[in-house]
């Protein structure tokens, strides 16, 4: 892409108007604040702001930015973003859609929906397939990016088709679950991100006569008593699964620190045969015992929690004005007055000791915008 064009100032927001590239409904701001629009609280301005409320809106902002040669961002949830102190320079395109549509056990959402409540309205409507992934922050069309997981559960299991507009082809396409090369906490989006934009996301849930999917997380077996791969009622294990989260600051809460974070700041590393024999000499040497869950392709998932606490890092580790989460090792917060190099300094620090400690690399979860680990 080339250099972005100049933008002169003037008022700010404003909706577009005569001249300008935009449908009348969005909403156009310069040197807009980020910070506000993320989960972290952290980053500097956009230089260009649009929000986008239709499908159509979306579309026109991408080719835009597209026409203009600037750098686009496109910010739904703001909960799965470090964006760094100086901002971003381009266009950033916050996608503010909404629709939510059910027909039987189909639910179709539009990219700008608050993901928390469709879990919650799917549930109340009886239908099991995302009740696990209740409580967490962010939109809908972030969902097939990251493919969203917890608790056993990912949005891939559920995922018919992904409705996005293809930059690179110039239309709206949709790809059925197949073509969207989803793995952990991956896709065929995030592998392309300068290609897609998510529009529209379809789920292909199940009505289990009020049951919820089968259990497979150890932890939520454990709250219900029951084995593994039972099924349990629907709505107390929506229920149950907002609780495990809010007790480790993992639902949002603008009182309370311990949620300004942008969740899981590391992936569980996933390590292959001869990675996780060294890891398993270094675990020995100092008597622990580590996590290990089957992994694709004769690999080995651990657990990155489990390697911060141990590497010496507990809750509520750091001193300045970003520490990790007094409620779970995995969180990286901004206590209130933090900058993202605050939160960057205390994320290499960690990252550092875990690969001096175990020889494993940690990979940071979120998408970083104008920074890097």
């Amino acid at each position: 892409m080339g250099a972005p064009r100049p933008l002169r100032p003037g008022p700010a927001p404003g909706r577009a108007g005569a001249g300008s590239p935009y449908p009348g409904g969005v909403l156009e701001e310069l040197d807009a604040p980020l910070a506000p629009l993320t989960t972290l609280r952290l980053g500097g301005p956009a230089r260009h702001l649009v929000t986008a409320h239709t499908d159509d809106e979306v579309v026109a902002a991408v080719r835009a930015a597209d026409a203009a040669g600037q750098p686009l961002l496109v910010l739904g949830g703001g909960s799965n973003l470090v964006i760094g102190d100086a901002g971003f320079p381009g266009t950033v395109l916050r996608i503010a859609t909404t629709g939510f549509a059910l027909d039987g056990t189909v639910l179709e959402l539009a990219a700008g929906e608050v993901w928390a409540d469709a879990v919650d309205r799917a549930v109340g409507a009886g239908l099991a397939g995302i009740e696990f992934l209740a409580g967490i922050p962010g939109s809908a069309g972030a969902t097939p990016v990251q493919n969203v997981g917890a608790y056993g559960q990912e949005v891939a299991q559920t995922i018919t088709e992904v409705v996005a507009y293809d930059r690179r082809a110039d239309e709206v396409v949709t790809l059925p679950n197949a073509e969207c090369a989803f793995s952990y906490r991956h896709s065929r989006f995030k592998a392309d991100p300068e290609r897609y934009v998510v529009l529209r996301v379809r789920f292909g849930l199940e009505d289990a006569a009020g049951l919820s999917t089968p259990v497979r997380y150890a932890e939520v077996a454990k709250h219900f008593g029951v084995a593994q791969d039972e099924r349990v009622d629907l709505r107390a294990a929506y229920a149950a699964v907002l609780g495990l989260r809010a007790g480790k600051g993992m639902v949002l809460d603008p009182a309370d620190h311990d949620t300004w974070s942008a969740g899981s700041f590391f992936t569980n590393p996933v390590l292959g045969p001869e990675q996780y024999a060294a890891f398993l000499a270094l675990a020995a040497e100092r008597e622990l015992t580590a996590p290990a869950y089957p992994a694709p392709d004769g690999h080995t998932k651990t657990s990155a929690a489990w390697l911060i606490d141990r590497a010496g890092f507990g809750k509520g580790y750091g001193s300045g004005p970003a520490t990790l989460s007094t409620k779970h090792t995995l969180a990286l917060t901004n206590r209130g007055a933090a900058t993202t190099e605050d939160l960057l300094a205390l994320a290499r620090e960690i990252r550092d000791g875990v690969r001096a400690a175990f020889g494993v690399e940690l990979v940071n979860e979120p998408v970083m915008v104008g920074v890097s680990l």
